[in-house]
């Protein structure tokens, strides 16, 4: 038999509990994940970086993903989400379109963006070493690679004079791009055609059209939109007997014939490494943004025998990888 005494003790402790079990869940730290695509090897990086700043998902720290699928119009919406969701730092980490749809939706939750172009020029930060405001993260070389990959593509196919690059025009780097490519085309004497391609529709004219006119080779622009169809564009430019280079590993893993880009697993492990750091008390201002140079080169030299390329041998000493 319960005593009253006892049985009021044991409501209040039956009441008390679902509270101290609310405060408990309301301490678990939550990341807001905000990405134009969904790529598990890239967020298995991030992970990598959250664990090394003792950060374990489903143990000490939640993450709300938001994965735009390619899309830039549907960033902003994502990310004021998860500003209504209340998460304690919002991850950035596949360029500038999401890092500007999460600095436009918060001025007070924490932002780690991963970028490749200058952070302190698009109006980020205020500068690398103290970025001020609510945003740092890390910065690649990859959106002003486009001269470097010309110029790999013109030492696979010497004897092209004239050569395409593949652009979507919704991609705030775009512009940029094209100037610095068509600045290297002058250099190598290379005619440069511009194709621009943002919707489905768009890039099945782009590339009939490179097919059509000959092209000696094409240069495929770093955009979500683009790798979220890398089978699609290397088969068709394998179809098409064009020899083409890429921003990024997956269009040479799916076929296409050579690749060069900065780390994105690195700059994905950074902005996790960050995000960490952030929840353990440091300020993104107090946080330098880190420029990261690791430079990824990937031949595929199956496609280089059907497209009937020989390699230079200098280019596959200097290749991280080669697929054969």
């Amino acid at each position: 038999m319960i005593r009253r005494r006892d049985f009021i003790t044991l409501l209040s402790s039956a009441a008390a509990w679902p509270v101290a079990a609310r405060a408990q869940q309301a301490a678990t730290p939550v990341v807001g994940l905000l990405d134009s695509t969904s790529f598990p090897e890239r967020w298995a990086a991030f992970l990598q970086g959250l664990h090394e700043s003792g950060f374990v998902e489903g143990q000490n720290v939640k993450i709300e993903y938001r994965w735009a699928e390619g899309r830039y119009d549907r960033l902003p919406s994502l990310a004021a989400d998860l500003v209504r969701r209340r998460v304690d730092v919002i991850a950035a980490p596949d360029g500038m379109p999401s890092a500007q749809a999460a600095k436009a939706a918060t001025q007070t939750i924490p932002v780690v963006f991963g970028v490749a172009t200058d952070p302190v020029q698009s109006g980020l930060i205020a500068s690398f070493n103290r970025p001020g405001g609510n945003l740092t993260g890390a910065v690649s070389l990859n959106a002003e690679l486009g001269p470097k990959r010309l110029q790999l593509l013109h030492e696979l196919v010497p004897t092209a004079n004239r050569i395409a690059a593949l652009v979507n025009p919704k991609n705030p780097n775009a512009e940029t791009l094209l100037r610095n490519m068509e600045a290297a085309a002058r250099r190598l004497n290379i005619e440069l055609d511009v194709l621009r391609a943002s919707t489905e529709e768009d890039l099945d004219d782009a590339l009939r059209t490179a097919g059509q006119v000959h092209t000696g080779g094409l240069v495929v622009g770093a955009d979500p939109f683009f790798l979220l169809r890398n089978e699609q564009i290397a088969a068709q430019a394998l179809s098409r007997a064009i020899p083409a280079i890429y921003s990024y590993r997956t269009f040479t893993a799916a076929g296409g014939l050579i690749s060069y880009s900065g780390s994105f697993t690195e700059g994905y492990r950074l902005v996790g490494l960050y995000a960490g750091r952030i929840l353990k008390g440091e300020k993104p201002a107090d946080l330098p943004v880190q420029q990261y140079t690791t430079l990824e080169l990937i031949i595929n030299l199956r496609t280089a025998k059907a497209l009937g390329i020989s390699v230079p041998t200098a280019l596959l000493a200097t290749a991280d990888e080669v697929i054969e």
